[in-house]
């Protein structure tokens, strides 16, 4: 029996996945997430073998949830169902743990196809991304800076100064999820695998060279 832990903020997303996983028998709903904390406490009480995880929610999220995940439950099967059909993100997610990488383009048996291949303990890459993990994620040529689109290196600038997700979104006439998704985006540009990394190298210097 697979044991599935559904983590995404969208009620209609949630509620989808719920319609779509209803059709699988050997799936029982073991709960909802609806943020990174809310992860976290359900993966510490309830018995769930297989996290559903939206890669960009309020609070904790992307890469660092991942890892903290793994740190709790080593061997806890995830799933990552993301909007985000980038391969360096995926190729990131699948390094430091998750089983799987599909985007939410994807139609309801492609999804079950994942969820039965994660649970079984193989890997499941969305088709889209596997040729351009193999063959597109390198190392770049030019400088970490230079990776990053007019809006990241905003946003980059802003959480530098202080100012929080929502105050960003607020400042900018974006949703916080937006301001999240380019939060994620940064840090797995720039390597940084959680918050205080990405303090430690906007002070160590490397702001005023985009700045």
């Amino acid at each position: 029996m697979i044991r599935l832990l559904i983590a995404d903020d969208h009620f209609v997303v949630r509620e989808g996945l719920k319609m779509v996983l209803s059709g699988m028998r050997e799936v029982v709903i073991a709960g909802e997430a609806t943020c990174g904390g809310e992860v976290l406490t359900a993966i510490r009480r309830r018995d769930i073998n297989l996290v559903l995880l939206d890669i960009s929610m309020p609070g904790v999220s992307g890469i660092e949830l991942i890892k903290r995940i793994k740190s709790e439950r080593p061997q806890l099967s995830i799933l990552v169902l993301s909007m985000h059909g980038e391969a360096q993100l995926a190729a990131k997610a699948l390094q430091i743990g998750a089983s799987g990488y599909i985007t939410k383009g994807r139609g309801a048996d492609t999804l079950a196809e994942a969820i039965r291949k994660v649970a079984s303990g193989l890997k499941y890459i969305d088709p889209d991304l596997a040729e351009k993990i193999i063959f597109d994620v390198r190392v770049p040529t030019e400088s970490v800076q230079e990776q990053l689109t007019g809006r990241e290196a905003q946003v980059l600038q802003m959480l530098h100064v202080g100012k929080t997700v929502t105050g960003i979104a607020h400042e900018l006439a974006l949703s916080p999820k937006t301001v999240s998704t380019h939060k994620i985006r940064i840090m797995q540009k720039l390597n940084c695998h959680n918050n205080a990394e990405l303090l430690r190298y906007s002070t160590d210097g490397a702001m005023s060279a985009a700045f």
